[in-house]
């Protein structure tokens, strides 16, 4: 009998050891059962669709350069990706060489690359996905020669994007935003 209940309980502190044991990764999600279903393919539109400036120098994405107290928004051009990617296509390489030559001459300052996505997908996927953008352009930028303690990623995920967008808005919500931080 008392081997028997010996038995019991190492059997149940097994399976209980089991059961609690680590979780599994988050599967992907297949495109086909997210939100667009099926025929969410994306836009068709790759990077090189969107247009580039062909000089290297920095550039205004738009006249009023946002800036506080911590940080200057607007001054580098964002990084943009192709759908469900994170890889720094040849087009958008400049821009990173650019944000380079800015540190080069300011060592003041910093940069926050910023992981941003579109709205299709789970948040998580997306928070996963812009970390991948992030980390992807700052991994570019340290190989330019950038030292890693200037450079501070964030991902996004899609908080910021258009939800139910046209293509041509969620190809530019699918970026990285170049933000120069001002050392305290």
């Amino acid at each position: 009998m008392k081997l028997a209940s010996k038995s019991f309980c190492i059997v149940a502190v097994s399976a209980a050891a089991l059961l609690a044991g680590c979780s599994k990764k988050p599967v992907r999600p297949d495109p086909s059962s997210t939100a667009l279903g099926p025929q969410s393919g994306g836009s068709g539109l790759t990077p090189t669709d969107i247009p580039v400036t062909q000089d290297n120098s920095l550039q205004q994405r738009d006249p009023n350069i946002l800036e506080d107290a911590n940080t200057i928004r607007g001054m580098l051009q964002p990084v943009y990706f192709a759908f469900d990617r994170d890889v720094i296509t040849a087009a958008e390489r400049p821009k990173l060489q650019a944000a380079k030559d800015y540190l080069d001459k300011n060592p003041q300052y910093r940069l926050l690359l910023e992981g941003h996505c579109d709205w299709r997908g789970t948040s998580e996927y997306n928070l996963g996905l812009g970390d991948h953008r992030a980390s992807a352009a700052k991994k570019y930028l340290i190989s330019l020669g950038v030292s890693a303690d200037k450079i501070e990623t964030l991902s996004k995920g899609s908080e910021e994007s258009k939800k139910n967008a046209d293509d041509a808005t969620m190809a530019k919500d699918r970026r990285d935003e170049l933000v120069i931080l001002k050392k305290s």
